[in-house]
């Protein structure tokens, strides 16, 4: 049976897999002021993460991902939307808010995306997170988010 939770409640923690709960925690709570020792409660030491720009295999490495990647941006958050869960997978719904200072000039960006998740022994062993490159970054560059919103306007009037 397919379960659906939206946000997070006494009562969704109370029907939702630990290590679920424990993972949409733990990423609405992550900053750029993070250690990411945090990552190793939810992850398996074995974890694959993909996201469209990188793979990261071991917990080690996407810890050291992480880091670098949260070194960049001043600011960054993410709100658990839904989540649905069936065993040990899931797919979870985000808003991802952050700033880059060469980015937007500087001003945030709100991004939407999912992640699928496999566990196994009650952490997350598999990662793969879905999003719009283009909306996440592409459209922000200066002269490249000129080209892309042009070529988006010709689309949409074909």
């Amino acid at each position: 049976m397919l379960h659906h939770i939206e946000q997070l409640s006494e009562q969704d923690i109370t029907q939702k897999p630990a290590w679920l709960v424990k993972f949409c925690e733990t990423y609405q709570s992550l900053s750029a002021d993070s250690t990411f020792e945090e990552l190793a409660l939810i992850y398996h030491h074995d974890v694959v993460f993909i996201d469209p720009m990188h793979q990261v295999e071991g917990l080690v490495a996407l810890t050291r991902y992480f880091s670098e990647l949260y070194e960049n941006v001043p600011y960054c958050q993410f709100e658990i939307t839904h989540a649905f869960y069936q065993n040990d997978h899931a797919a979870v719904y985000w808003l991802m808010t952050y700033q880059h200072s060469k980015l937007n000039g500087g001003k945030p960006i709100a991004v939407e995306g999912h992640s699928f998740l496999k566990a196994r022994g009650g952490k997350v062993i598999y990662h793969r997170d879905y999003i719009d490159l283009g909306q996440m970054l592409y459209q922000h560059v200066p002269v490249l988010g000129r080209i892309i919103s042009w070529l988006k306007a010709r689309v949409n009037t074909v």
